[in-house]
C-alpha cells in the first residue's frame, strides 16, 4: 500500500467511528483515536466512545488512545504526539496501515504534518493578566498570532488562556523543538453532510445519550472526586451536564444551551478542516449518507 495511514475524519456525528471501524475490519488493522476527550478513562457516554461499532461479526477491532489517562487529568497536544508515535510505530512495524479516526483537528493535523512541538510549561503571570478577559476578548487576542492553534476546542475562556499560553512560549523560544516527527503520507477521507441533516442527528444523538445515562456518568464521576471545575474544562456535554447535576443549570436549559453549543461545535470542526485542505492536505470527501458498503468500496478504489 503506498500509504502509511488511513484517516477518516469529520464534524461530530457524522458516522466517522462506524467507518474506521468497518474499514479497519477490511484491512485485517486496527484503528487509532484522534479524539480530545476520548482519551479519559470513565467519559465514555458523553464523549461518543460507542464501543460496540468495533464488534464486527464477532471480533473486536483493536482501537488504541481511547481511556489512556484518568478523568481530571489535564492532557495536551505534546502528549498526544508522543502517544500516537509509540502506537503508530508498533503497528507499523507489525505490517499495518492503520486508520486515524476523529474529529480534533489539531491532533489529526500535528501527526500527519508532523509539527516540531515543544513541551509548553504554565505561566502563571500570563495567566494573572488574562484573568477576567471574556472569551470573545481572549479569542481576539488568539487571532493575532500567525502560528497554528486549536480553534476547535476554544468554547471556554481557560481553554483559550492555554492557547495563548501556548502561542506565547513558540513566539519567545525559538530554539529547536524537543518533539520532531516525519509527516505521515496518509489517505484523507472526510465525512460530509447537509448541514441541516446533521443538526438533526445531533440533536437525536443528545437525546439519545441522555436517555443511556449520560447525567447518571456525570454524577458518578463527580463522587469519584473529580472536582467540577475539570469536568467544565472538557466542554460540551460534560460542562452543561455538569452545570445541570450541581444546580446551576436547570434541565430544559442544560438541553437547549448544549444543543446549541454542540451545533457550533461542529461548524468549528468542518471550518478547520477547510482549513487543512488550503494548508495543502488532500481531503476526499464522502457523502455521510451513503451506504456502508459504498463508502468502503470507494475508498478502497482510492488504496
Amino acid at each position: 500500500m503506498k500509504y502509511e495511514l488511513l484517516t477518516v475524519l469529520g464534524p461530530t456525528a457524522t458516522g466517522k467511528t462506524a467507518l474506521a471501524a468497518r474499514l479497519a475490519d477490511e484491512l485485517k488493522t486496527s484503528v487509532i483515536s484522534a479524539d480530545s476527550r476520548q482519551i479519559y478513562r470513565g467519559m465514555d457516554i458523553g464523549t461518543g466512545k460507542d464501543m460496540n461499532e468495533y464488534i464486527i461479526d464477532g471480533r473486536k477491532i483493536p482501537c488504541y488512545l481511547t481511556d489512556i489517562c484518568d478523568a481530571g487529568e489535564k492532557f495536551n497536544l505534546f502528549r498526544y504526539q508522543r502517544e500516537f508515535h509509540k502506537v503508530f510505530r508498533e503497528l507499523r512495524e507489525r505490517g499495518e496501515t492503520p486508520v486515524l479516526c476523529g474529529g480534533t483537528g489539531l491532533y489529526i493535523e500535528s501527526v500527519l504534518k508532523g509539527f516540531r512541538l515543544l513541551d509548553v510549561p504554565p505561566n502563571p503571570a500570563l495567566r494573572e493578566s488574562l484573568n477576567g478577559k471574556s472569551l470573545a476578548e481572549l479569542e481576539q487576542i488568539l487571532r493575532s498570532y500567525k502560528k497554528l492553534h486549536n480553534t476547535t476546542d476554544i468554547d471556554l475562556p481557560q481553554r483559550a488562556v492555554r492557547a495563548i499560553e501556548i502561542e506565547e512560549f513558540y513566539r519567545q523560544h525559538s530554539e529547536p523543538a524537543k518533539q520532531e516527527y516525519p509527516p505521515i503520507n496518509s489517505l484523507i477521507i472526510g465525512m460530509q453532510i447537509d448541514r441541516d441533516l446533521r443538526r438533526e442527528k445531533i440533536t437525536a444523538r443528545l437525546k439519545a445519550r441522555l436517555d443511556e445515562g449520560m447525567i447518571d456518568e456525570v454524577q458518578g464521576l463527580l463522587d469519584s472526586g473529580v472536582p467540577p471545575e475539570s469536568l467544565i474544562y472538557y466542554g460540551l456535554e460534560y460542562k452543561y451536564v455538569t452545570l445541570h447535576v450541581i444546580g446551576e443549570l436547570n434541565y430544559d436549559e442544560m438541553f437547549r444551551r448544549l444543543e446549541t453549543a454542540i451545533h457550533q461545535f461542529a461548524k468549528r470542526q468542518m471550518t478547520w478542516f477547510r482549513g487543512m485542505e488550503r494548508r495543502g492536505f488532500t481531503v476526499n470527501w464522502l457523502d455521510a449518507t451513503l451506504p456502508m458498503e459504498e463508502k468502503i468500496r470507494k475508498i478502497l478504489s482510492l488504496l
